[in-house]
């Protein structure tokens, strides 16, 4: 294959998972005013490959040798957005389903990672200034890794038909716990490695 067309695979990876969580948000909306198992699969399948895109364009664009400026900017939109899709839903979803004491605790989880990834932008915009990497560091795709599974698990616990679920409540409110402590190690992390543009970015310009 030739660069151009490894590049459009990468490309095509990381842009593809909003379409997916998009189907998803449309179907979960559907099956929970219409409850069909084989509805319920499609649907958790549109997310469990969107949550995967973001590992495999990862991996082909180091594999292929096909890593961007605009593929390092490209990658957190799509995060950002999938979890601007599902966030809400799954609150949406726990209320429906009469679990009140978790959408309260999902609204809560929506409220630090759509702030998070807010603040991480605002970040980023002040290290372009400085010219900046803005590719997530360590931390960040460790959030990932954890954060797109997680999403996965809520919406399989609230939806899966009976006598399909395989954890209960209290293993997903540990998995949750953990999801909440990478998010606030990222921002304490993103912020540190900042600080210093931040600083410069304070400074007085001087007269001519």
């Amino acid at each position: 294959m030739t660069p151009r067309t490894k590049l459009a695979i990468v490309t095509f990876l990381t842009f593809v998972r909003f379409p997916l969580v998009i189907l998803f948000f449309i179907g979960a909306i559907v099956h929970s005013r219409h409850s069909h198992p084989a509805l319920f699969f499609a649907v958790f399948s549109a997310l469990a490959i969107s949550t995967l895109t973001d590992w495999f364009d990862g991996y082909y664009a180091r594999k292929f040798n096909v890593v961007t400026r605009f593929g390092a900017h490209a990658d957190p939109l799509m995060d950002k957005l999938f979890y601007l899709t599902t966030l809400p839903l799954l609150v949406y979803v726990a209320a429906k389903n009469g679990h009140q004491t978790h959408a309260l605790v999902l609204l809560i989880l929506t409220v630090l990672f759509l702030s998070r990834d807010q603040w991480v932008t605002f970040l980023r915009s002040i290290g372009s200034m400085y010219n900046v990497s803005g590719s997530a560091n360590w931390s960040g795709k460790l959030r990932t890794g954890i954060n797109f599974p997680l999403v996965c698990a809520i919406y399989y616990y609230e939806e899966a038909p009976e006598g399909l679920r395989f954890f209960n409540m209290a293993a997903l409110y540990a998995f949750e716990a953990v999801a909440l402590l990478v998010n606030m190690i990222t921002l304490y992390i993103y912020t540190r490695l900042y600080w210093p543009y931040i600083r410069k970015s304070l400074q007085l310009k001087k007269s001519a």
